[in-house]
């Protein structure tokens, strides 16, 4: 992560009239520094050795403020967990069905889906969502060794 997107972050929330507490600002630094897409309670444990007095439900809060104004995505992906995302460009997931493991890979928009799919059905369609499902490399050695 660069400082550069973790300024241009605090600048978002001072445009937006949102404080910046020193329990913010870890969650949101953690958050560009993820390489995966951790839920709360990941990031709840990562940060209370810092911040031993933070609540999970301060965790929740400041998430649910940095996704209103659009710095985090939340992907729910069936179980009861949601899970976070500072990368809000257009991209897609690939997840594993092991271990759950969320990983970014970009393609082109599938924008001409939604055209087609307005056409048929009438809908006004609003945002598509495309998952993809497989085993991890990290599963498929622990499978390979298995056997």
């Amino acid at each position: 992560m660069s400082e550069k997107q973790l300024k241009k972050a605090i600048d978002t929330l001072k445009e937006s009239g949102v404080r910046i507490t020193p329990q913010r600002h870890a969650v949101l630094e953690y958050l560009l520094n993820a390489m995966v897409h951790p839920t709360a309670d990941d990031i709840y444990k990562a940060l209370e050795g810092k911040f031993p007095n933070m609540s999970v439900a301060t965790v929740y809060n400041n998430l649910r403020v940095l996704r209103e104004i659009g710095l985090v995505r939340e992907l729910t992906y069936g179980d009861s967990s949601s899970r976070f995302d500072c990368n809000t460009t257009e991209h897609y997931h690939i997840i594993c069905d092991s271990c759950g493991k969320i990983v970014d890979f970009h393609y082109p928009s599938l924008d001409e889906v939604e055209a087609l799919a307005e056409q048929v059905t009438g809908f006004d369609v609003s945002h598509h969502r495309l998952e993809v499902y497989g085993k991890c490399e990290g599963c498929q050695e622990v499978a390979t060794q298995k056997h």
